[in-house]
Parts: C-alpha cells; sequence; structure tokens
C-alpha cells in the first residue's frame, strides 16, 4: 500500500473561500487540533513580522507533538531564511519551503525575473535550506500553465540542491482531472525517487477529483484544507482514501473515527459568526492541563509559564516562583489556572498610566448594553461611552475608545474568591500585544468592575513596557 501524505494549509492567509482570520492562540489550537486528527503536515504562512510571526512559529514548535511543521522561506534572503530556521528548528519534525512561480507570467510579474535568473534563485534557495534542515520542499507555483521544458528544469535544479519533496501546483485551477493525471504521471516519471506532491486550486469546483487522479498517477503528497473551499477538501479527500484506499492501494495516517468532531470544532473555530463589536474571539478552547506541587524547582514552574504563553523576564519569574512556593506550601498542587492568576497578581506590576474614576452600566433583556467608563492619566481625566454585546463587553470596548487602540484579547476568566451573596469576584484578562501575553487581575463584589480592573491592569502593563522600549 502506497503511504499518502496529507499537509493542511488551513492556517495560510486567506484566499478564495475563506471568511475567516485566526488569532495567535486560535492558530495554537488549530495545530493541535490537526495534530490530534492525524495529518502529516501542518503549513504555516511564511514569517513577515519577525516578533509576533516568529513567536507562533516558536510556539507551534512545543505545540505540535506528532504532525511535520512546514514553513515557508523568503526566497533569495539567506539572513531572512536563517531566520525562519532559527525559529523552526526545535519542532519535532520541521521542514523549510521553497515556493517560486515556475510561469512566465509569474515570474516576470511577480518577481520580474527571466527563467534563467529564476532557475539561480531556485538553486540559492533550496541549496541554504538544505544546509539548515534534513526535509526540504520546493513548491513550484503556477506549474500548470508553465513551459514544460522550463519545469522539468526547475525541478530538476531543486533536486540537484538537496529537495527532497517536489510539489506541482495547479494555482489557477483550470487542469481537467485527465490532465492532472497526464502531467503528474509525467513529473513522477522524470523523478521516481522523489516525493510528488500537489496543490490544487479549486476554481472549477473540481480539486478533490483532480487530486484522486493525481494519486493514482503516482503522487503521494496532497495539500488539503481543514476549513476552507479553495483546494482539496481534508474531509471528503480523507473519506474517498478511506472508501477506495484498497482499489487505489493507498493508505493514509488520518483517524477517520475522529473526522466529524475534529472538524466540526475546525469549523466553528474558524467560522464562528462574532459580533462586529465585541473584542472577544469565539473558537475552541483546549485548556492547558497541568498542575505543579511545593517540590516542582523554579525551573518547572518557568517552563509552565512558558507553556501558558507568557515571557517572563528574569525578575518577573522570581517574583511568580515567590508567589507559586506561598501558595503551593498550603495546598496538594496548583493548576495551570491558578497559575495564570499569580502571573497577573506578582508579574510586572508597573506604575498605573490609568486610574479608575467611575463606570457606569445600562443593561437589561430588552436593550443593549452601555458602558460609560472614566479613567485618569496624567490628572487628566478621559471617558469613553460604548455600547456591546454585554456589560463587560461594552466597557473593554470604551476602555479600548479611551486608549486608542484595540488589543487581542487572548483570555477572559472570572471565578469566585469567597462565598455568600457579597462574595469577591476575580477576574483575569490576558491581552496579546506585538506577540507579547501580557495579564491583569481585579478584585471586587461586582464580577463587572473586576473585570474592567483587570482590563486597566493588563493596559497598564502593556503601556508601561512599551513606552521603555
Amino acid at each position: 500500500m502506497k503511504r499518502i501524505y496529507l499537509s493542511d494549509i488551513t492556517m495560510k492567509r486567506p484566499s478564495r473561500g475563506n471568511d475567516f482570520t485566526l488569532s495567535f492562540r486560535e492558530k495554537l489550537e488549530l495545530c493541535k487540533l490537526l495534530d490530534k486528527l492525524g495529518i502529516d503536515s501542518i503549513e504555516t504562512d511564511a514569517i513577515e513580522n519577525r516578533r509576533t510571526d516568529g513567536l507562533l512559529i516558536k510556539s507551534l514548535c512545543s505545540a505540535v507533538k506528532q504532525a511535520q511543521l512546514t514553513v515557508p522561506v523568503p526566497a533569495g534572503d539567506p539572513e531572512g531564511i536563517e531566520y525562519t530556521w532559527g525559529c523552526l528548528k526545535e519542532a519535532k519534525a520541521p521542514r523549510l519551503q521553497v515556493s517560486l512561480p515556475v510561469s512566465t507570467v509569474q515570474m516576470e510579474y511577480l518577481y520580474r525575473k527571466k527563467p534563467e535568473q529564476m532557475l539561480d534563485m531556485i538553486a540559492a534557495s533550496v541549496a541554504k535550506c538544505r544546509e539548515l534542515c534534513d526535509e526540504v520542499e520546493f513548491c513550484a507555483e503556477d506549474a500548470g500553465r508553465s513551459d514544460p521544458v522550463f519545469l522539468i528544469q526547475a525541478l530538476e535544479t531543486a533536486v540537484a540542491q538537496g529537495a527532497s519533496v517536489l510539489t506541482v501546483c495547479d494555482t489557477a485551477g483550470i487542469m481537467m482531472p485527465e490532465e492532472v493525471f497526464r502531467f503528474v504521471r509525467s513529473v513522477k516519471e522524470r523523478f521516481p525517487d522523489r516525493r510528488i506532491g500537489v496543490k490544487i486550486s479549486n476554481g472549477m469546483y473540481m480539486a478533490d477529483a483532480c487530486a484522486v487522479y493525481a494519486v493514482q498517477a503516482g503522487a503521494e503528497e496532497v495539500k488539503v484544507k481543514a476549513c476552507g473551499e479553495d483546494t482539496v477538501s481534508l474531509k471528503r479527500f480523507s473519506a474517498v482514501l478511506k472508501t477506495r484506499g484498497d482499489s487505489l492501494g493507498t493508505e493514509s495516517r488520518i483517524r477517520m473515527t475522529e473526522m466529524n468532531r475534529s472538524i466540526g470544532q475546525i469549523e466553528w473555530l474558524c467560522r464562528t459568526n462574532r459580533s462586529k463589536s465585541s473584542p472577544f474571539d469565539s473558537g475552541v478552547r483546549e485548556e492547558e492541563d497541568f498542575f505543579l506541587n511545593v517540590h516542582d524547582s523554579a525551573e518547572a514552574v518557568a517552563k509552565a509559564a512558558q507553556q501558558l504563553g507568557y515571557d517572563l523576564s528574569d525578575e518577573d519569574a522570581a517574583k511568580v516562583y515567590d508567589a507559586f512556593v506561598s501558595v503551593a506550601s498550603k495546598k496538594e498542587s496548583v493548576s495551570a489556572k491558578e497559575l495564570d492568576v499569580l502571573i497577573a497578581a506578582s508579574a510586572l506590576q508597573v506604575p498605573p498610566a490609568y486610574r479608575l474614576e467611575s463606570y457606569m452600566i445600562n443593561a437589561s433583556n430588552v436593550i443593549a448594553a452601555t458602558s460609560h467608563i472614566r479613567l485618569k492619566k496624567d490628572g487628566q481625566i478621559l471617558e469613553g461611552i460604548c455600547g456591546g454585546d454585554g456589560p463587560i463587553d461594552a466597557s473593554f470596548l470604551a476602555i479600548e475608545q479611551i486608549a486608542g487602540i484595540h488589543y487581542e484579547l487572548d483570555d477572559f476568566q472570572i471565578r469566585a474568591v469567597t462565598e455568600g451573596r457579597e462574595a469577591m469576584g476575580e477576574a483575569v484578562v490576558r491581552l496579546r500585544s506585538n506577540g507579547k501575553l501580557y495579564s491583569g487581575r481585579g478584585i471586587s463584589t461586582d464580577i463587572v468592575g473586576s473585570s474592567i480592573m483587570a482590563y486597566i491592569n493588563a493596559i497598564n502593563k502593556i503601556v508601561y513596557e512599551e513606552a521603555g522600549q
């Protein structure tokens, strides 16, 4: 039986058929779901913002336990290739990807290069990647409209420099299934010792059928999407491999018993309708599941904080460890959520740029919630009035209106810390700015008040740190 490798490109930048964008945390959750499903490779976008994208790749290296992690490199940029590898090298199974056009129209329009210059770029980029990484993929973009002679030259150039996977792309989506069969067969016959992959656009809504023909012609890897209609569907194509795998002589490692549940979660994560006025995201959430005890070292606590997404300085890590020891000495264990609260309470305590003066909430089951927030900054009273999906949502928006910037809300928790009618409510807010996580904590008998204080606390930390950079 021939093994078919499935490489998921859901996380790549949205294109036709995708109406979703993913936050930092949602990308981590998406990759965890795909990893559990048994996908062979998970692909990301190339690194553009080194701080945020680089942090994402490093976080994915820790989150993805089984699948290969594939990251495109900036072709023709040796320093950029080295930086990408620096972010990816800790992955369980890293793969660098060189993606360049091989059709005349795209070579001249996108890169302004002649065929000979493109061959030089392919050679240099693949060689640099192979110097760093054991597995390198070369993607021949728009191969379906390329000159057959030049396509072979491009693939031979990539192979000569060490590419182990050759992917031919019908970027325009104009090939019929029979044409895909003949096209892939000719490539496989020319390079029998290399894994041949395909990436097929769904422009004519035949991508799934074309992928089946490609496999029959000798392709061993297929680019798929768990959510999105612009290429081969992971769910539908996996069903074909399961149902007709014997007659096709193929098999995959996808766990079909988990397919419907996992795809349902991924589609919810990617397509859940979101209020245009709300800063909350609304996707799948998989809680961190670990416990620490009093015998754990400072290094173990720092590693747990990193697992939650925090990048603590040595000073803050020491403060968190001291707070952890104080709590852990009085109980058997400290959970992930409790550690989150300790970090919010002890790390990066700063002079407040914003102080809460007052807040007034209007909310009922017949009118939309509104919040009127008054903050003091540098002796000046600043006011924000916003409506939202609820009192907390409206309050966060009012604070953002005053601050003049929207931060990604990574997490929001509320819990009771005392019992009875006058119970104290504790809120923890986690905001992400420039790829870094900041948490704020607030306590009040009013859960809206504690949430507002937590949000302001987190923003104060961001303002303080970014002002000093």
